[in-house]
């Protein structure tokens, strides 16, 4: 992101493009809001384009993940303190509703905030004040709250883990974001995009995806979503650079957990007490993939794999890679054409102008 520009956000999906488009309509009215989504969907992206669409985009673009400070934390985080509010408070401080005046305050993972927090998220939601932790004076702020979260609020709402009336403060409107496993039609334009990043991080030219390794990633059902795609996009990319390959890009299944390996250590199942020592789980190997995906995809990923192993091997030469396959030359082209070779396979997205954002 280049100065106060919204973050150009990378999909075709129409799923992806219909969430983009209510945010579109959300971020011009000056109400609080919630991004829903899995981990790795890009709230906070979604965030800051929510602010930089706002009318309040010359204003400060203000984050705070709430889960990653404990409650006595992040009420000074938020609201600030004063000198001696609590053991290390020398000075005061302000606060994070104070920095944000005049612009947008994402808090990320809002359901981890403790119920005292809550209240005074409540307060300053509706009426626009707080005090500083330690303080006495009623201070104001003029502040956009965008608040994400992994979880359904409602369903905790019902239980009594998170406040009913904070919930309908801040759910004015509701953007729910598509996982990536909704987005079919952005898995191999994302991938390509990291991996071409990655290329030119390693001052390295691309060689493109096998379209074995592309229909086994469409395959895949990425729970970690974007993140995840991006971190094994790279890591492929950046192995099969490392090796000096010129081939394209073949999918490599044990490069999908980054800790997978004969040496790893025994997890842990639980802390010990006093006297016992840690028990463990003894390493076996990974079960047998389960391939929950359509008949026809199945049978696309096996052929395609088994293209690429052949033009691999025969260094792309295709009437050896057919006679190593049992087929005649003319099969082999036909199997080529079916499945885009030489159609775009490998060939480089078209460069996106202006702050790029990676989900």
């Amino acid at each position: 992101m280049i100065g106060n520009q919204s973050p150009q956000l990378i999909g075709e999906d129409p799923s992806w493009l219909e969430a983009q488009e209510h945010v579109s309509r959300l971020a011009p009215l000056d109400r609080p809001c919630l991004i829903i989504g899995e981990r790795g969907t890009g709230k906070e992206l979604i965030g800051e384009r929510m602010h930089f669409l706002s009318r309040r985009w010359e204003g400060p673009f203000v984050k705070v993940n709430c889960a990653a400070l404990s409650e006595q934390l992040l009420d000074s985080e938020l609201f600030g303190h004063e000198r001696g509010a609590f053991t290390g408070a020398t000075e005061r401080r302000l606060g994070r509703f104070e920095l944000a005046n005049g612009g947008t305050l994402f808090l990320d993972e809002i359901a981890t905030a403790s119920m005292q927090v809550q209240e005074k998220l409540l307060r300053v939601v509706e009426y626009g004040e707080f005090q500083r932790l330690g303080g006495e004076k009623v201070l104001t702020t003029n502040v956009r709250v965008v608040a994400a979260t992994n979880v359904d609020l409602p369903s905790k709402a019902a239980s009594g883990d998170f406040r009913a009336d904070l919930l309908d403060r801040l759910a004015f409107d509701v953007v729910t974001l598509p996982p990536l496993r909704a987005r079919p039609a952005d898995i191999s334009l994302l991938a390509d995009f990291f991996a071409r990043r990655m290329a030119r991080e390693m001052a390295e030219d691309f060689p493109g995806f096998a379209p074995s390794a592309i229909a086994a990633m469409e395959a895949h059902s990425w729970p970690g979503n974007v993140r995840e795609l991006r971190n094994f996009a790279q890591r492929i990319t950046y192995r099969a650079i490392a090796e000096h390959s010129v081939d394209p890009v073949q999918f490599d299944p044990g490069a999908l957990d980054p800790f997978a390996s004969p040496w790893r250590p025994a997890a842990v199942l639980k802390a010990p007490t006093p006297n016992q020592a840690p028990q463990t789980e003894a390493p076996t190997a990974p079960p047998p993939p389960v391939l929950d995906i359509p008949f026809e995809d199945q049978i696309r990923l096996f052929e395609t794999s088994l293209i690429d192993t052949a033009l691999s091997a025969h260094e792309g030469h295709q009437g050896k890679a057919a006679k190593t396959l049992g087929l005649s030359y003319h099969q082999f082209r036909g199997l080529l054409k079916k499945y885009g070779y030489g159609k775009g396979a490998g060939k480089p997205v078209a460069e996106i102008e202006g702050p790029i954002r990676s989900m």
